[in-house]
């Protein structure tokens, strides 16, 4: 049987592409969806007996967009749909599974399946351990080539990942080889690559072009450095990361720390005599105990460093319900004294916000360019779907350095409501409040902390 299939050049593309992870991406209106449904069924046709799975985040997306191209564009002598088990199935023994992942549990439905060919569609909305977990599916005792094919627009709670591996990976256009050794390559699209719809739809342009500038960069230019839900659109690489120069030693320095077994983010602040921020050192580590990261923050802070103040969440400072003690104590105990900064989310946030804005010209925070977590996570984050004030928290992966920051920009916005100075006269009714609730040693740590009280 003869099939008429009209492509764009970006979609032959992406139906030629041979290296193992391919991603179309970028602009609204770039025939991504179209491009994966016409290079499924080539697929299908080719390799005799193979077996692909078609993702989206919900099965409802996947209904009401790649299923319906399915149905309407596959000939019906060929292809047969099962809507009770969502599979496609072909004449020449070939499948095709439209599948799901609401939820990073919902990979594991996929556990002892394999597949030649595994295609996300609209791969940002997706975590990255959903598409790592996935990638094991892929094999078969075959020698059908074996291949991740994913499409997407900028945005989504996997923006950062997807960016980071394929988009800043190497140059768009040209396969480039991972740091894993995977062969990757990113086909950038654009509204004005797929002529049929600006035929046949010329408004639709139009339309792109009347949304606000945030969106219309993501959607006209898929431009994946501002993109629909992100937080601070007041980032950019441009404006805020410069390149490292000595401290100078009369600088006031700050640490500010987010702490948890699955990640410590610690972060080196400076403020010039003038009060602008400057991020100069980080570290960040997984799996650390408390005297694993107290040990590793000391290491990082040369001995003739002089820091004013170490800030740490609240959390650090409950006591455990095992031991009596805080997290704060058992850091102190093995050098690295906290004080307590805030945990307002909102507040946090705007303040970091604050910070960012452009002043005359210019910021109030900069960040040196060897700060990367930073860099790379704050312009990550995207707004909280129930609560558009405050950061979503998925993926948790990318809080952790921007949380650090929160820590310090709330410090630095109020920093008398917040940070009691050392050397105090008087303790205040919190502080007494504090001390009569604790054990010897977080009363010993407090007097450390606030001052012999008068």
């Amino acid at each position: 049987m003869k099939l008429s299939l009209t492509l764009t050049k970006k979609q032959k593309a992406f139906v030629d592409a041979t290296a193992t992870e391919v991603l179309f991406g970028g602009a609204a209106g770039g025939g991504k969806s179209y491009g994966q449904i016409v290079d499924a069924l080539l697929y299908a046709l080719r390799y005799r007996g193979s077996k692909q799975l078609i993702l989206r985040r919900t099965f409802a997306e996947l209904d009401k967009s790649l299923i319906r191209t399915a149905l309407s564009l596959y000939p019906r002598d060929l292809f047969t749909f099962n809507f009770s088990s969502h599979t496609g199935r072909f004449k020449n023994g070939s499948c095709i599974d439209f599948g799901y992942c609401a939820t990073e549990g919902d990979v594991y439905q996929y556990q002892s399946a394999e597949y030649d060919c595994i295609r996300f569609d609209e791969l940002t909305h997706f975590t990255e351990g959903q598409y790592v977990y996935l990638i094991s599916r892929l094999r078969g005792a075959n020698d059908f080539p074996k291949q991740i094919k994913s499409s997407t627009n900028p945005g989504g709670i996997g923006h950062s990942w997807v960016k980071e591996r394929f988009v800043d990976g190497g140059e768009s256009g040209h396969a480039f080889v991972g740091t894993d050794g995977m062969e990757r390559i990113f086909l950038p699209s654009y509204i004005d690559d797929n002529l049929f719809l600006v035929a046949k739809d010329p408004q639709y342009k139009a339309r792109l072009l009347a949304l606000p500038q945030r969106e219309r960069k993501a959607l006209l230019l898929g431009d994946w450095n501002i993109f629909e839900g992100q937080y601070f659109t007041e980032f950019s690489t441009k404006d805020h990361v410069i390149t490292p120069f000595q401290i100078p030693s009369g600088w006031r320095k700050y640490r500010t720390i987010d702490y948890g077994l699955d990640r410590l983010a610690c972060l080196w602040i400076a403020l010039s005599p003038t009060g602008v921020a400057y991020v100069y050192r980080e570290y960040c580590e997984s799996g650390l105990t408390i005297s694993q990261a107290s040990r590793a923050i000391l290491e990082r802070t040369p001995k003739d460093e002089d820091i004013y103040a170490t800030l740490a969440p609240p959390d650090l400072f409950s006591r455990s319900q095992e031991s009596g003690k805080s997290k704060a104590l058992l850091f102190s105990e093995y050098g690295v004294t906290f004080t307590k900064t805030s945990n307002d989310r909102e507040t946090g946030w705007l303040a970091i916000k604050e910070l960012l804005a452009m002043h005359n010209g210019k910021p109030s925070i900069f960040f040196f360019s060897s700060c990367t977590e930073i860099t790379r996570c704050l312009p990550a984050l995207t707004i909280d779907r129930v609560r558009p004030t405050d950061c979503a928290n998925e993926p948790h992966e990318i809080t952790h350095a921007p949380d650090a920051l929160r820590g310090f920009a709330i410090y630095y916005a109020k920093p008398n409501a917040i940070l009691p100075s050392v050397k105090v006269g008087r303790w205040s009714a919190d502080m007494w409040e504090d001390y009569y609730a604790a054990s010897k040693e977080e009363k010993q740590y407090l007097i450390q902390k606030y001052g012999e009280p008068q």
